[in-house]
């Protein structure tokens, strides 16, 4: 049976979906929690499609019959793991537009004893969906800071008592060129639209959302250009926080790290921070002064951030002093905060 997105997305919660594109499609991006079962091999698919170009598809099909009849009792066996493992035999199928390789293999499945379900325009119709549905969002709320602020963890904070979505966390980078340490390989930037909406699926569009203030990019990472759009026109609580706690912060979070990776990301920003700042931040980093490492890699980061928020609406900042290391009690003191200013910026809309 085919099903909208919407009810695809609604009635495979707790069962296994299926993603039978090839590896390399797979890897680029996928519906978050789907499981690979490819119909084609990268190789294969690229046979099958010069032939459709060129043969036409009767040709094509029958190229694909020969590459896939083999692969028939493969696919049963890891749908029997996967249905195993999640313990449902309902399955949830897609392709890249919902045809012809989620439709085969389906049938199959469902031949071999599964209930087997198929996504109407494949995975095209799923990011055009996502993508929709963050568009329709009318209340960003951004928490805004220097670096060393703490914002990741107010923010996480934050979203304990309101609706929060960690970007960094997602991108699996904290942004800054420091910010690669002690994270996971980061997904593609398609991937990461696809976690962030369907987590976004989960929200109330209607109430407030709070991010995290983020540039176009979180390392190798581009935030999708519509939400970039509304986050820039949202109102922003800016913590100020002192910078002498900010560099506490910075020297707990970085300190247990490699030297060799904090000369690494020093060495990225040499040109912004100067040579002779380089150059002392290089010895300091030797003689493990991560305070002094920390202190010039800070002047920079907030001029940049002091740039980029001079050109968002001034009537849309709202500063908030912060002078402790708390996230728990920030997070109180921002939420309190925002009921006050709420009517303000409400007037701005």
């Amino acid at each position: 049976m085919k099903l909208t997105v919407e009810k695809f997305l609604k009635e495979s919660k707790g069962h296994p979906v299926i993603d039978v594109r090839t590896p390399a499609e797979f890897e680029a991006g996928h519906i978050p929690g789907a499981y690979n079962i490819p119909l084609l091999s990268n190789e294969g698919r690229a046979v099958v499609g010069t032939l459709y170009k060129h043969e036409g598809k009767e040709r094509a099909f029958i190229k694909a019959l020969e590459l896939t009849g083999p692969e028939m009792a493969n696919f049963v066996r890891k749908a029997k793991e996967i249905s195993q493992a999640t313990g449902s035999s309902r399955l949830y199928v897609y392709c890249w537009r919902g045809g012809m390789r989620s439709g085969s293999m389906s049938w199959l499945f469902n031949t071999a004893g599964f209930e087997s379900h198929t996504l109407e325009g494949g995975y095209k119709a799923y990011r055009a969906y996502i993508r929709n549905n963050i568009s329709k969002s009318q209340n960003i709320i951004i928490l805004g800071g220097y670096t060393g602020s703490g914002k990741t963890e107010i923010l996480k904070e934050i979203g304990k008592r309101s609706q929060a979505i960690d970007l960094e966390g997602i991108a699996h980078h904290k942004g800054s060129a420091f910010g690669f340490i002690g994270q996971e390989k980061q997904p593609t930037s398609e991937h990461f639209e696809n976690i962030l909406g369907y987590k976004w699926l989960d929200l109330d569009i209607s109430k407030p959302i709070w991010l995290e203030d983020e540039s176009r990019n979180i390392g190798s990472v581009y935030l999708p250009e519509n939400l970039y759009a509304m986050m820039r026109d949202a109102p922003v609580i800016f913590l100020d926080v002192d910078k002498e706690i900010r560099i506490k912060r910075l020297i707990k979070e970085y300190a247990v790290f490699d030297t060799a990776l904090l000369q690494q990301a020093l060495d990225k920003i040499y040109r912004r921070i100067g040579g002779d700042n380089h150059k002392k931040a290089t010895e300091a980093l030797k003689n493990r002064d991560f305070y002094t490492v920390a202190d010039i890699t800070l002047s920079y980061y907030d001029k940049a951030y002091l740039y980029g928020l001079n050109k968002r609406n001034k009537n849309k900042i709202f500063k908030l002093n912060i002078d402790f290391d708390d996230p728990k009690k920030a997070a109180e003191m921002v939420l309190e905060y925002y009921e006050f200013i709420s009517p303000i910026h409400h007037g701005y809309n």
